[in-house]
Order: C-alpha cells, then sequence, then structure tokens
C-alpha cells in the first residue's frame, strides 16, 4: 500500500472512529497557505479540531508527535477556519489528537485525547 493509499484508509478510519464518538463531520482537509486541519467536527455543540497521526506499531507516542510548533500552527490554521465560516473567533472550541495504530495484522485501531493542547 502506498503512502496515499495509506492516508486515505486511515483519514477513512479516523472519520468513522469519531462518528461513533459521537462526533459529527463537518470537513476534512481543510487546507490554507501555512497549513492543514485534518478533521473538523462537533462533539454536541462544541467545535472540535482534530489532528490525525497514524503509524505502524506501538512504540510511538502519537501525542508527542504533536508538539509545540505544530500546535501554533494549528491554533493558526484553525484562527482562519473561523474567520473564514463563522466570521469571528468567538466559537467554543477545541483541539484533539487521533493516535491510528496499524497493528501487525493489518487492522487499525484508534486512540482519541481529547483537548490534547491549548492556546
Amino acid at each position: 500500500m502506498n503512502t496515499r493509499d495509506a492516508g486515505n484508509k486511515g483519514e477513512s478510519f479516523a472519520c468513522d472512529f469519531l462518528r461513533q464518538q459521537g462526533f459529527r463531520i463537518l470537513e476534512t482537509n481543510y487546507r490554507v497557505k501555512i497549513g492543514e486541519i485534518d478533521i473538523v467536527a462537533r462533539d454536541g455543540e462544541m467545535l472540535v479540531f482534530v489532528e490525525v497521526k497514524m503509524r505502524d506499531g506501538q512504540d510511538w507516542d502519537p501525542f508527542e508527535a504533536v508538539g509545540p510548533q505544530k500546535q501554533r500552527k494549528l491554533y493558526r490554521v484553525a484562527e482562519q477556519y473561523l474567520l473564514e465560516r463563522y466570521k469571528t473567533l468567538e466559537v467554543d472550541g477545541r483541539f484533539d489528537v487521533l493516535a491510528v495504530h496499524v497493528m501487525p495484522d493489518g487492522t487499525l485501531e484508534g486512540d482519541l485525547l481529547k483537548n490534547a493542547f491549548y492556546k
């Protein structure tokens, strides 16, 4: 499986996983010049920006992969999303990280960290 196919499989899994958790997917792969947000969703009334990290094996910490520099970039992309879609920054929202683990048998497992970081 090439990188693009793996990414598509991971994104599809991530959306299904979030739906099973009660999320409503609003948008995937929101892109602007400075970056991208993998998934924008609603968890009840809360607007959620989800960063998806997919890796083989279990010897990695996906939550550490979203360090301060990546957090700042996601925050700036989220600001642009809010201004474009809602015309304000005054929207209740949060940032989650969804780890997608590729198991040895090829199946995928998800691990969601809500409120992964703050500004």
